[in-house]
């Protein structure tokens, strides 16, 4: 390439316009590249897959392994303000110079190969972690796992949090469909843990086909517990009164088990300690996902968007205490269970603002209108729906007509969450 970029965003711009479909399946061509590339790790990785709980699980391992002491890598996404956050090492965002440099190696190793924008940025995220001389790495799979490019990397440990129907035009349309997919980060002889309290037929035959060393939740691992504290019992070891997890929500037990049961099973090589662990669950951070905000009216930004986890929001809601109006601003990818998530959802709101997203694959504000329409969702004097042309338009009228005693649920696609962090960000510069 004759001028490589300067500037990590001149980057990214030319990534998103180079390849000709932004999702493309197959490892082959990135297994070239990473092969080009040399990218080998000297200590354990742990690969997190599954529909929901990816990125709570992550952001659980990684603050209970810098806990301990453990220099740890960390490949999330999406981001929601800045691309910087899908790299982490020891809890800091990778700056910029450095994804310059290893993307500039990645152009050089991949020849006449193309790669998608996601494919590209894995290879070098990648890359710059198996060059960071760490003590683990955590990497969270994006969509699927057989077909993932994150596949390309061999797991010490995987784990798939939940099955559910999401992501349908590439994965299937049953649980069945999808188990097989996300089954796909397992390896032969190695630790592979279920999350799921019903694992799909399809994941159990695949991880017995290759001989994977599988953990189930409720066999092979559990937790119990009561309304102070709660315990994990594993196959051979136990950790009792421990603290739930900051992060809100109904399924984080059922995320911190899998979290546990993967560093039961890392402990020759990662010992970590009680309070470690103890610490690690308290200190934990993870934005968007039921992230209530301080002040008020009370802001709940969450980015439920299939119907499984807009299930988990409307419980969540449920425990949250009496506000007087809830009001919703909701934007959402076309290719979603748009109906599914409303029908689980519609009960717990009064007023609807919906917006238009900023990608040709999102559902406009008029198309989000006309479901919730189909829905039965009613509009009088108690009940209304607005549409909307940006995140930050839809949640600057919510903040404008919500009382002090409403809360405003910012729910839907990662870009609706991350546009109103925007706007909540520039309201407090």
């Amino acid at each position: 390439m004759q001028n490589s970029p300067s500037t990590l965003n001149d980057w990214l711009a030319l990534l998103e316009t180079r390849h000709s479909k932004e999702i493309d399946m197959g490892l082959d061509r990135v297994a070239a590249v990473k092969n080009n590339l040399s990218i080998q790790y000297d200590c354990p990785v742990i690969v997190v897959g599954g529909t929901n709980g990816k990125g709570s699980t992550c952001a659980m391992l990684e603050s209970i392994l810098l806990q301990a002491g453990y220099k740890v890598g960390l490949y999330s996404k999406p981001h929601f303000l800045d691309f910087n956050e899908r790299a982490r090492i020891n809890g800091e965002s990778v700056k910029d110079q450095v994804f310059i440099d290893t993307f500039a190696q990645v152009e050089a190793a991949r020849g006449e190969v193309s790669l998608t924008y996601f494919e590209f940025t894995t290879l070098a995220i990648a890359k710059l972690l198996a060059e960071a001389k760490l003590d683990v790495v955590i990497l969270e799979v994006g969509l699927g796992g057989r077909l993932d490019a994150v596949n390309v990397i061999d797991a010490d440990v995987a784990i798939v949090t939940s099955v559910d129907i999401d992501h349908v035009d590439y994965l299937g349309d049953t649980r069945e469909a999808i188990g097989f997919e996300k089954a796909g980060i397992f390896r032969s002889g190695r630790t592979a843990i279920c999350g799921d309290p019903v694992p799909p037929k399809s994941l159990l035959e695949y991880a017995a086909k290759i001989g994977a060393d599988l953990w189930l939740f409720g066999r092979d691992f559990n937790y119990s517990g009561d309304k102070q504290q709660w315990n994990y019992g594993g196959r051979s070891q136990r950790r009792n009164s421990l603290g739930y997890p900051s992060l809100r929500g109904a399924n984080q037990l059922l995320n911190a088990a899998a979290v546990l049961a993967a560093l039961e099973a890392l402990r020759e090589r990662l010992p970590v300690g009680a309070q470690e662990v103890r610490n690690g669950l308290v200190m934990v951070d993870l934005p968007g996902r039921f992230q209530v905000m301080p002040g008020r009216p009370t802001v709940v930004l969450d980015v439920a968007h299939n119907p499984h986890a807009a299930a988990t929001l409307s419980q969540n809601l449920d425990n949250m205490g009496f506000h007087a109006y809830t009001y919703a601003v909701f934007g959402s990818m076309l290719d979603k269970d748009i109906a599914g998530v409303i029908a689980q959802i519609k009960a717990k709101v009064d007023h609807w603002c919906v917006t238009d997203l900023p990608l040709p694959r999102a559902a406009g504000a008029g198309q989000l209108q006309d479901k919730l329409l189909e829905a039965g969702v009613v509009c009088d004097k108690e009940h209304s729906i607005q549409t909307f042309n940006s995140p930050e338009s839809a949640y600057t009228y919510a903040l404008s007509q919500a009382g002090e005693n409403d809360r405003i649920v910012v729910f839907g696609s990662f870009l609706t969450v991350a546009g109103v962090m925007r706007a909540r960000k520039s309201q407090y510069h």
